[in-house]
């Protein structure tokens, strides 16, 4: 399928206003381009509550939305993406805000450390303290400690899927769902989306090698298995996952395998290509038509994942 004119739109507009290829910049010129990119949102949730909570070894800022109604809630736990090196709760509020509205559950938004300062696993452990906080303390934000997910997209997706299995590994907490958004799930460029798609799309093949080399401290870390969750060599018992993956995307075939060897470990999986769409179209529902449909589907698989 061709590239959608809504996405090429997107592209054209970005090229016009100059917008560098990360791998070009530093970290902070990254982060600084990235922050003055983004539309605060205004669609209203019922309650958001920015507040820290204890980590493995700093405090964990997060921020709390809480939907329409009475609860207890489902819990989504989510990790915002950007490459573990970009974006914020900021960049991805708007995106909480509607999950939370159209799931009618509380999104808790984890700000988990960036690399290169906090390289992995930092990142992951932060994820999996902040998933074991909400159930710890489930009560206290009006959630049932029985209906928690975790998701994220891109590099979020990576740090979802990372938890579900540290998760199994470590006794717990039982997760109810997986929802990941394009998520990274291998250190390797040599898919065939990484080839079809490795420039002119948003996200590039130099940005992903860029991303990586400021996540991990050395390629050795590329192998384990909470940085590359496609090679961990058991997938059973873990929650059923909702995969969402764009056509025009380096990281197109690495979350369509993940989704295949979930599934062939016997977990539960749904898995949705978005043709003619790009990376990063999830958080775009706005200008997206495809972005929107995105959105609603996985807020249908969590409603049911909660409900069940």
């Amino acid at each position: 399928m061709p590239l959608d004119p809504q996405a090429r739109l997107i592209l054209d507009q970005l090229e016009a206003a100059g917008m560098p290829d990360f791998a070009s910049v530093d970290p902070m010129t990254a982060r600084n381009l990235t922050a003055a990119g983004i539309v605060p949102s205004t669609e209203a949730v019922a309650g958001i509550d920015d507040r820290t909570i204890p980590g493995p070894d700093a405090e964990i800022p997060v921020r709390i939305y809480t939907p329409v109604g009475t609860g207890p809630f489902g819990v989504l736990v989510f990790f915002h993406g950007g490459g573990w090196v970009i974006c914020s709760l900021d960049s991805h509020d708007g995106i909480c805000r509607t999950l939370a509205n159209k799931v009618g559950c509380v999104v808790v938004s984890v700000d988990y450390r960036l690399a290169p300062e906090h390289p992995f696993p930092a990142a992951p452990e932060d994820c999996f303290a902040a998933t074991r906080w909400v159930a710890a303390n489930a009560a206290s934000i009006n959630v049932d400690p029985g209906r928690i997910a975790v998701g994220g997209d891109s590099a979020g997706g990576n740090l979802a899927a990372a938890v579900a299995v540290m998760a199994r590994l470590r006794g717990g907490p039982t997760l109810c769902h997986q929802t990941l958004v394009y998520p990274v799930t291998d250190h390797s460029f040599d898919t065939a989306s990484y080839s079809e798609n490795a420039e002119g799309y948003l996200l590039s093949r130099n940005s992903m090698r860029w991303f990586w080399g400021h996540y991990l401290s050395s390629d050795a870390d590329g192998d384990n298995p909470l940085a590359s969750v496609l090679r961990v060599k058991d997938l059973s018992g873990l929650p059923p996952a909702h995969v969402v993956t764009a056509e025009f995307d380096p990281l197109r075939d690495e979350g369509e395998a993940y989704a295949s060897r979930l599934r062939d470990a016997g977990v539960a999986t749904t898995a949705t290509r978005f043709d003619g769409m790009i990376h990063g179209f999830f958080t775009m529902g706005a200008v997206l038509d495809a972005g929107a449909r995105a959105v609603d589907e996985a807020a249908s698989e969590l409603r049911a994942a909660f409900s069940a």
